[in-house]
């Protein structure tokens, strides 16, 4: 039987939307033994090249009426362009629901480093229910701001009622949410999430730390993640009040690999400051400190360099693969291991060699 193409949507066309579009296209031009930087060059059958998309949502005025395939290089978006000769998609970014997806402190910063709100009227949620039918979307890819909970229901309400599997990459909690999970456990609808982990992220280096810690016998007793980057991303996150989920979820990513608990003062694990020079590239440091044999101390710093977006961009292609071959095989509600082996907060914490042995061996 020949392979049908995944058929995914995108909320926002930023940084993370353009390296994901961009490694389709890399990718499918490129055999397995050519393909450096993915974690799985197939699972279910399906390659990187079989994704396609089939629809678009933004709310900046640059890329709302655009080719999805140009709007991935329009500004603010200053991610690495390892694919920049796209074809045309045939693909229009459809204007998105703003509700709580802008942050009105982002006015106060460069047309370039910003989003400028486009003035066309906003989608009701018929609006984009109708659209993913049309569209016959298999995967809805949330890609919202930080700190986007409203607009992030909004969205899975129209996975929900246009059965689309969906994703949740970002913080804010609907996979890890018992009401939410019991929606989509009862339409049937698979969902991963919640908040993707990088491939060789900030989260997944402190989580592999604290387990060597724990694996070695050292006693952690404090501990601190530190994030610099000049993305949007970084630029949304200077308004605190919407930084409450994204702490919370890197918080106890960590807290989950380490063998007790740290009280609330001895971890800090989170964003830390825009710095506009930086672009895309996320700028990471880790401190570690503990007690050796004899209660000796000890203590680590590591410094990680990494362009943010591509860095989620590679976890991303597998967990869509993933959300596909649920809807092939009939499943609904939370998608238990790729969420806790690709995501920082899900429903329930598994070890990453566990989740990874599981996931090599029921999904690859």
């Amino acid at each position: 039987m020949e392979r049908k193409n995944i058929r995914i949507a995108v909320i926002g066309v930023g940084n993370c939307a353009s390296s994901l579009i961009q490694g389709i296209y890399y990718y499918r031009a490129r055999g397995a033994e050519e393909c450096i930087g993915l974690l799985n060059y197939e699972i279910g059958g399906y390659q990187p090249g079989d994704i396609e998309v089939v629809a678009a949502f933004d709310i900046d005025k640059r890329k709302v009426g655009m080719d999805v395939n140009e709007a991935v290089f329009a500004l603010p978006n200053c991610t690495t362009v390892f694919c920049g000769d796209l074809p045309a998609s045939g693909v229009k970014v459809s204007m998105g629901k703003v509700l709580d997806g802008y942050s009105e402190h982002m006015a106060n910063f460069g047309d370039d480093r910003t989003f400028l709100l486009s003035s066309e009227a906003e989608p009701s949620q018929a609006d984009v229910v109708d659209q993913l039918k049309k569209a016959g979307v298999d995967v809805l890819m949330n890609y919202l701001p930080v700190g986007s909970q409203k607009a992030t229901e909004f969205y899975a309400e129209c996975a929900l009622e246009a059965g689309c599997a969906f994703v949740n990459n970002i913080p804010v909690f609907i996979a890890s949410n018992p009401e939410w999970a019991q929606r989509f456990e009862a339409r049937h609808i698979p969902i991963i999430g919640d908040d993707i982990k990088a491939q060789l992220g900030a989260t997944i280096v402190h989580r592999t730390l604290g387990n060597l810690f724990k694996k070695r016998g050292v006693k952690l007793e404090r501990t601190y993640q530190l994030n610099t980057g000049g993305n949007t991303d970084f630029l949304n996150m200077l308004n605190r009040e919407r930084l409450a989920s994204k702490k919370e979820s890197k918080t106890e990513a960590v807290q989950a690999a380490i063998p007790q608990r740290l009280e609330a003062e001895n971890i800090h694990v989170g964003p830390s400051d825009y710095v506009p020079w930086q672009n895309d590239n996320k700028v990471c440091f880790i401190r570690m400190e503990g007690k050796l044999f004899g209660d000796v101390a000890m203590n680590l710093e590591l410094r990680l360099s990494v362009e943010d977006s591509p860095n989620s961009a590679g976890v991303a292609i597998d967990t869509i693969r993933c959300a596909k071959v649920a809807l092939d095989r009939d499943m609904g509600g939370i998608i238990e291991i790729p969420s806790a082996f690709f995501c920082k907060h899900p429903p329930r914490q598994i070890p990453d060699d566990e989740s990874y042995a599981t996931l090599m061996e029921e999904w690859v």
